[in-house]
């Protein structure tokens, strides 16, 4: 396993929609693992491929709980097909460290993706985990968080980032 680099907001690359994933293979399995040592060594709650610099619809998410076993679960080809209810909430994002802002999701969600073996599932989500599934696949979409907030928030916090993660 290794520790990938997490892009960091406004990099231009996290506006790039991700491909669909049409190989089920061992590198798969491999760059999951990759996402998981960085998203845990992180203490993220979700990662996207894009985020690590990998145009592919994938997705990562575990928010179990830190006295609880570890609960991962990857999403490929996800796609959400059905949503219903509004909820605002607290958002951060690990492209866009120590920024915590609310965001307007849906409260119930549907979602249709393959696991990492090919088989497709749907299933229906709720609370957290319906908003970690949302704001994942919007990374996949070319979309950071931070979007959903106003022009002059959004240009503080590029403000901020590009202060924090200046060129060497």
């Amino acid at each position: 396993m290794a520790l990938l680099q997490i892009l960091h907001f406004p990099d231009p690359r996290l506006h790039l929609k991700a491909h669909p994933v049409k190989l089920f293979d061992k590198e798969l399995k491999v760059l999951v693992d990759d996402m998981a040592q960085t998203m845990y060594q992180n203490d993220g709650i979700g990662l996207a491929a894009t985020q690590v610099d990998v145009q592919k619809r994938l997705i990562i998410i575990d928010i179990s709980k830190s006295d609880e076993a570890k609960k991962l679960q990857a999403f490929v080809n996800p796609e959400i097909i059905s949503r219903s209810g509004d909820v605002v909430g607290e958002e951060g994002c690990l492209s866009v460290p120590g920024v915590y802002e609310s965001v307007r999701r849906s409260e119930n969600i549907s979602v249709k993706f393959q696991d990492l073996d090919g088989n497709v599932y749907t299933k229906d989500y709720t609370g957290l985990m319906s908003v970690c599934v949302q704001h994942e696949i919007d990374h996949l979409d070319g979309k950071v968080f931070v979007e959903y907030l106003s022009s002059l928030k959004q240009n503080f916090i590029k403000k901020k980032m590009k202060k924090i993660f200046k060129p060497q």
